[in-house]
């Protein structure tokens, strides 16, 4: 089975997490590829597509959702599945990525419009090396080293995990 994994990433961790997506499918048998919104990989060429995009403020990367919107035929007919990549903590309040209120806020819109087999959370990374101006600015903010932390807060297991889930649900004939 033919599987792209798709990301739009600002920084590089959501790319990251898309290439390792990819590499644990290719571990299990699959032909896999990971390529950004950006290389505007055809959707219809694949059988099983994964779309992954970093998060801020609470939303997708706006290519990540036109992707998905623009594909939204194609995507609808094959078996897919969405992750989303950017908490670096959890929130006061909150005891797992799995809350609802991490989901960003247009996950309800594309569950709707792709159906997707499952949609995830990860924590992110940050590099301050990495980060634009307007980011580079909040964290000179008194409170802006504890809402941007540095570090990588990925949870690889966690990634390879449902990576696997993946690998087996493509493996199971379709009913």
């Amino acid at each position: 089975m033919k599987t792209l994994v798709v990301y739009a990433s600002k920084y590089g961790s959501t790319r990251e997490i898309a290439e390792f997506i990819a590499e644990k499918l290719r571990h299990q048998g699959m032909e896999a590829e990971a390529a950004s919104v950006g290389a505007a990989p055809r959707a219809r060429d694949y059988d099983a597509v994964v779309v992954g995009s970093g998060v801020y403020m609470g939303h997708w990367l706006r290519e990540a959702t036109e992707f998905v919107r623009q594909n939204r035929a194609v995507l609808a007919d094959r078996p897919v599945w969405l992750f989303s990549s950017g908490p670096l903590h959890l929130p006061a309040g909150t005891e797992s990525l799995d809350d609802p209120e991490l989901q960003p806020e247009e996950i309800g819109e594309l569950r709707e419009a792709v159906r997707p087999r499952d949609t995830r959370v990860f924590f992110g990374a940050l590099d301050p090396a990495q980060l634009g101006f307007g980011h580079r600015m909040i964290r000179k903010l008194p409170a802006g080293r504890d809402l941007l932390p540095e570090g990588d807060f990925r949870d690889w297991d966690d990634i390879a995990a449902w990576a696997d889930g993946i690998a087996r649900a493509l493996a199971v004939p379709a009913a």
